[in-house]
């Protein structure tokens, strides 16, 4: 089949190799000048599956009105639209105990097959990009501990490996951890990895035009036509290129994109900043990868880098910087690893607009329109849940079963078919 991809994330150039490995003919559009220029480009460098969950889950909202004012809070409101404020409706109305778990397990279920397919093609194609495995949660205070109790469970429950550290415990894994900052408990996955997600989806792109998928960069899509679901145009009065089928892995823009469709999907942009710099002493820095779980804050090992990453800003544009949230970064890793990177110079700092449902999970598979298909709405899971997301629409497409059981990672679940 002719199967044109929207978006050349992660997502998108993982879902075109996939297609091109099955004998697809694949071309790939994207508004940008080279791959992975968006989310894909400076996120956490986290692939946990274990820590892929839905943000709706209970107490949620109690605990984003107690972050409010707080200096260093993990979330910061600017500005809302009204589109914005129903989708703070929408998230509140899934934090019941019921979604959540519902919710926590079909992510689980997709990121613990994401991570196999992952792997997989990183040692099959040799895909050698910066990577460590292990990846740790800093539990502050007991608080934070019985917090996290319920998404335990979830793992308990799948089987999941994953062990409990006291403090000295978890600093036998981190070595540089700084003793003099209050640890309770540290919840370590020895599975999980931290990678360059930039780097990945560099070299898988390579990959996939050695199958002969074709990218067409600077190339913004026109939203899809009711008439002609399955035409791509990139100017408004362009005839288009017709395909077999289209999938859109846009990010943010996807909802655009099928909106003439009759679809309604409601995404946000939930904004996060990265600061990446160069290591300054080794022994100082950490081996793979650490969540401040109060802050919401990633510290990740990039071969010679140290990246800082977390903040959400709802309402907010990529282009405007809130010097706070960068500087709670700043003071999150100082308080963990101090003296580990060089932040007084060469120091990049990034904002991206990470897309997200209000209940969690993305939406993967058809769209109730024939031949568009969707991939999107990964949300701050997107480099853990993609290879996976991608193999499954693959073999959608491809009129085969997927590996896994798709339920609850449809669009029916949020009764949104045309």
């Amino acid at each position: 089949m002719k199967v044109a991809v929207i978006g050349a994330g992660v997502i998108g150039i993982s879902t075109a190799y996939e297609l091109a490995a099955q004998g697809h003919q694949v071309s790939v559009f994207e508004r940008n000048g080279a791959a992975a220029e968006e989310c894909s480009f400076s996120n956490t460098g986290v692939a946990s599956a274990s820590y892929a969950a839905p943000w709706a889950k209970p107490g949620m909202i109690s605990q984003m009105l107690s972050h409010l004012w707080q200096r260093d809070t993990p979330l910061r409101l600017k500005h809302p639209s009204m589109a914005e404020w129903h989708w703070l409706w929408q998230l509140r109305k899934a934090c019941n105990g019921t979604t959540f778990v519902r919710n926590r397990q079909s992510m689980l279920r997709l990121a613990e097959y994401s991570s196999l397919r992952m792997r997989t093609l990183t040692d099959t194609l040799n895909l050698e990009h910066e990577r460590s495995t292990g990846f740790m949660v800093l539990l502050r205070t007991e608080r934070e501990v019985k917090l996290m109790q319920p998404s335990l469970q979830v793992l308990r429950d799948a089987g999941l490996g994953f062990k409990t550290l006291n403090s000295e415990e978890a600093r036998a894994v981190e070595p540089a951890l700084n003793p003099e900052t209050t640890l309770a408990q540290a919840v370590y996955f020895p599975e999980d990895e931290v990678g360059n997600c930039r780097q990945f989806t560099s070299l898988l792109k390579n990959e996939a035009e050695s199958l002969g998928t074709i990218f067409h960069f600077n190339a913004s899509v026109r939203p899809l036509s009711r008439a002609q679901p399955k035409t791509i145009r990139t100017a408004a009065n362009e005839m288009g290129e017709k395909f077999d089928a289209v999938v859109v892995c846009a990010g943010l823009a996807s909802a655009q994109l099928v909106r003439p469709l009759g679809l309604r999907i409601p995404l946000a942009a939930v904004h996060g900043y990265a600061i990446s710099a160069a290591v300054r002493e080794p022994l100082d820095a950490p081996r793979s990868g650490v969540m401040d779980e109060q802050y919401k804050v990633a510290i990740s090992r990039l071969g010679q880098r140290v990246r800082v990453s977390g903040g959400s800003e709802i309402g907010g544009h990529a282009s405007r910087h809130d010097a706070a949230s960068i500087q709670t970064l700043y003071r999150v890793l100082d308080n963990w690893f101090p003296g580990a990177a060089r932040t007084q110079d060469s120091v990049q700092v990034w904002k991206g607009a990470r897309p997200m449902l209000p209940d969690g999970p993305p939406i993967i598979g058809a769209s109730g329109v024939s031949g568009v298909w969707l991939n999107l709405g990964h949300g701050a899971s997107g480099w853990t849940l993609a290879c996976g997301s991608a193999r499954a629409v693959a073999d959608s497409i491809n009129g085969k079963s997927p590996d896994i059981d798709l339920q609850g990672l449809g669009l029916e679940r949020l009764h949104l078919q045309p």
